[in-house]
């Protein structure tokens, strides 16, 4: 094997010659955390990262699915500390991979594991990718505060029934009751969050996705006393409370679309700034990736407003085809939900062929070097 003749040592300090900055927003971030974000940065527009989710009780099956249909193990591996169900209707959020279900497109059953237990796993595993040389990606479906880490799925993906103003002001004002109840609910995550960071693990860190939509209890808040006051208080409760300064800040909007009662609004809406994002993510259902991440304006949009951040694929339905790979070259990785992309049941040979693809890194491609350093290999 050699080495690629874009072979990418990185400096310490995250900043390449010739290239936008790529220092972390948290001035304080570990030396893994800008090393892993200088390498987004210097790759972005020459190759793109191959990924995979996993339900937060699944350790790394889909992943592993993955490496059974294409041979290659994908380098991002993903993962929810997620929630536990309970209501009436658990098979319209098996989906989501909820902590106490089965996996989606298994036969529903409740199983017998909590919360806390199964997030020690999930971070127990997150520890075991990292070391193996895998990049964490981490999510949260968080149920809305004042419900632990159990509820109703209904109560997550809200619909017509999200915080009114009057509320929403209540949850992101210091010292209420409502924002008691988020530092609490925070606090749980963060303790796991603190785990990864004592192992030196950076986190490619996507709280709160999909804002831009209409279904989560934190969707459609635009404005500045909106999503964007709840984003940044997140980033300060969790950097300057908490000093996770490994966590890499991934703001993961949905794809733009005008599907009545199913809409996903303009990105720059619920922008935080760029004081509070390192990198661009958008979420591709419906359409399928290798239709263009729903139309190229949805991404060129994107692009833009990331002003040389790496942007991504926080999730999508299906994996992006090759053309996209050409035709969208600043994808900085892909991440399919399970099963979809990681069954790939219609089309095994769209998958082989994507990971084929000389731009597409798997695990095998990419080494981490004994102080962080990362460096393409291809043969």
């Amino acid at each position: 094997m050699r080495v690629s003749t874009l072979l990418l040592v990185l400096a310490s300090t995250g900043v390449l010659p010739g290239r936008v900055s790529a220092d972390p927003v948290n001035p304080n971030a570990t030396p893994e955390a800008r090393k892993l974000l200088a390498f987004l940065t210097e790759v972005q527009g020459h190759y793109i990262l191959t990924g995979q989710h996993n339900f937060a009780t699944a350790g790394s099956k889909y992943t592993n699915i993955v490496q059974a249909i294409t041979g290659k193990s994908p380098l991002v591996w993903g993962s929810d500390f997620s929630f536990a169900y309970c209501g009436t209707e658990p098979q319209k959020f098996q989906h989501c991979g909820p902590i106490n279900l089965t996996h989606s497109m298994e036969p529903l059953y409740y199983v017998d594991v909590k919360p806390p237990e199964a997030r020690q796993r999930m971070v127990d595993t997150a520890i075991k990718e990292y070391r193996a040389g895998h990049i964490v990606t981490l999510m949260w479906h968080a149920p809305p505060p004042g419900y632990g880490d159990t509820c109703d799925g209904k109560l997550i993906w809200a619909m017509d029934r999200r915080p009114s103003k009057a509320d929403w002001d209540q949850l992101t004002t210091d010292g209420t009751p409502a924002n008691k109840a988020w530092r609490e609910q925070v606090d749980v995550i963060a303790g796991y969050l603190g785990q990864l960071r004592d192992a030196r693990v950076p986190v490619l860190w996507r709280p709160y996705h999909e804002m831009n939509g209409v279904w989560f209890w934190w969707c459609d808040q635009k404005g500045d006393a909106g999503f964007k006051k709840l984003w940044v208080m997140m980033y300060d409760y969790m950097v300057n409370h908490h000093h996770l300064d490994n966590l890499i800040w991934v703001w993961d909007t949905n794809a733009p679309r005008t599907n009545p009662g199913d809409e996903a609004f303009p990105y720059s809406e619920f922008w935080p700034g760029a004081a509070y994002v390192d990198v661009l993510a958008a979420d591709i259902y419906h359409k399928k990736a290798d239709q263009g991440a729903d139309d190229q304006k949805n991404y060129d949009d994107l692009v833009a407003l990331a002003a040389g951040k790496p942007v991504a694929m926080g999730e999508v339905g299906e994996p992006p085809g090759t053309d996209v790979v050409t035709r969208q070259p600043k994808w900085v990785w892909f991440m399919p939900w399970p099963p979809f992309g990681a069954l790939a049941r219609d089309n095994p040979a769209k998958l082989r062929a994507l990971y084929a693809n000389p731009r597409a890194l798997a695990l095998n491609d990419v080494k981490i070097g004994p102080d962080g350093t990362y460096s393409v290999q291809k043969p």
